[in-house]
């Protein structure tokens, strides 16, 4: 079997709902244009607040990474 590399990117998703759903739109939007994705670590997880200290989004930011294609 032959050796492999894989590619490291950090993504942050949003949602009004939670930072589960936050989390999984970023992975699921990622997956939409890369191939082989292996591994989505959260690595943070914060709030988008208004003026008044409302909770606007949930926020969650990922280290995800897929194998490297090619020769």
């Amino acid at each position: 079997m032959p050796d492999s590399v894989y590619k490291i990117i950090e993504l942050v998703g949003t949602s009004k709902e939670s930072w589960e759903k936050a989390a999984s739109s970023a992975v699921e939007r990622a997956g939409q244009t890369l191939r082989d994705l292996r591994v989505a670590e959260v690595s943070e997880l914060d709030l988008q607040l208004d003026a008044k200290g409302k909770v606007e989004a949930y926020r969650a930011k990922l280290k995800v990474s897929f194998k490297f294609e090619g020769s």
